[in-house]
């Protein structure tokens, strides 16, 4: 039995959303330790193994800008089911998948279907009194992090035990069926009040990303910061697998474990935003991604030491970038009630986006000059929204209602 709260929001409704959206998101990553096998298994040449993971990517931008928006004019519960039913009928034609081709397209579809989450964390903010709003998004946005942070190592240890990658697709789909049959028992109809047809909603998300300027600042934040999250994870791997370290797959899957602390910032964020500290938190949000580049210099490659270093600033750099994405949802979602829905779905595109460019460059900066230049590039990133926000960020507060800020 869900438990009251004076958030308006039972507290069982509310781990039940993070727990959504930590299994939902998790799709999107479960591919990315596994491109060498599935390149192998389904003869993909190595050119276009990267496919893989950036048409998942694609798939997600896509639902962002298209299906999210729906969300302020459709009943929330029926269009999150209709979402994570898409989502697996896409993994169980990818655990079925005979070609690089159906694998490629039913990629793209798991990117579309699990855009769920991005309905999700808007409607727990629905839920939610304005006083406890910030905690609660982070709670759920936990929730969210954790998936994100355990997919790699769970898809990793799946195909090591199973012996096969189709294992882990298989096994999602079955997830996802039976998450979409206990949503229908628990969790509440939200209906929306906007009555504007499909074309019009697509086009007021123009208007709305020209003309609010908290939106584009936090939109511009997160970019970097999930730039730089994409730099650190991607080539990170390259280095341990590298001759300094000469790591196994699994011992690098233990690695991505160390990420997993990160996610508790997500709710402290929720907190701190509450009590009207959101400035300052992004500021720590940001040193700490700087810093977690900084350290990784401070011991020679390859040695205990420069290990220890590499895990201390996986959680530092996954503290900073978790927790700045809540401070941004709680202030974007001060902004109205009505346009929810699309303010968040322009606010992750943009950032996911940013996170795209920061993975393909970083690649590029390893490739040119090992962990150096990939680790400058990651630590410039941050630094470049921090610049921003001195220069032209006086208050995010001024974005929240007095009886939000107090």
């Amino acid at each position: 039995m869900l438990v009251s709260s004076s958030r308006g929001i039972a507290t069982g409704l509310m781990f039940f959303l993070a727990t959504c959206c930590g299994v939902i998101v998790a799709n999107l990553y479960y591919a990315q330790p596994l491109v060498g096998p599935i390149s192998a298994s389904l003869g993909m040449a190595p050119q276009v193994s990267g496919l893989i993971v950036t048409l998942t990517q694609i798939g997600y931008v896509i639902g962002l800008l298209l299906i999210v928006p729906l969300a302020d004019r459709l009943e929330n519960r029926a269009l999150i089911s209709a979402m994570v039913l898409l989502l697996a009928l896409a993994l169980l034609g990818t655990a079925l998948s005979a070609s690089a081709v159906s694998f490629l397209l039913c990629s793209l579809v798991i990117g579309v279907g699990a855009v769920a989450v991005q309905i999700i964390v808007p409607l727990s903010a629905h839920l939610t009194s304005p006083a406890y709003r910030g905690r609660v998004v982070g709670n759920v946005m936990g929730g969210l992090m954790f998936g994100i942070m355990l997919a790699r190592p769970v898809s990793s240890m799946i195909t090591d035990v199973l012996g096969s990658w189709r294992w882990v697709f298989a096994l999602s789909a079955i997830v996802m069926v039976v998450l979409v049959l206990v949503m229908q028992r628990v969790l509440p109809q939200r209906i929306p009040t906007a009555s504007m047809g499909y074309l019009a909603l697509l086009r007021s998300m123009g208007r709305l990303a020209i003309s609010t300027p908290v939106l584009q600042r936090r939109a511009f934040y997160q970019a970097m910061m999930f730039g730089a999250f994409s730099v650190f994870w991607t080539t990170t791997p390259l280095l341990l697998a590298g001759p300094q370290f000469q790591l196994s797959q699994s011992g690098i899957a233990l690695f991505a474990l160390a990420g997993v602390a990160g996610a508790i910032s997500a709710p402290v964020a929720g907190r701190l935003a509450d009590h009207g500290l959101t400035r300052p938190a992004t500021v720590v949000a940001m040193l700490s991604v700087i810093v977690a580049f900084a350290i990784t210099h401070l011991s020679a490659p390859g040695s205990g030491l420069s290990l220890a270093l590499l895990v201390l600033a996986a959680v530092l750099l996954d503290l900073g970038v978790s927790g700045n994405v809540v401070l941004g949802q709680r202030l974007i979602y001060a902004l109205g009630e009505a346009e929810r829905s699309r303010l968040n779905a322009i606010y992750m595109a943009t950032f996911f986006v940013g996170g795209a460019l920061g993975s393909a460059a970083g690649a590029w900066a390893y490739v040119s000059g090992g962990w150096l230049a990939a680790s400058v590039l990651g630590g410039l990133m941050p630094a470049c929204a921090l610049l921003f926000m001195w220069l032209t960020d006086p208050a995010d507060a001024q974005a929240q209602s007095p009886a939000e800020t107090g």
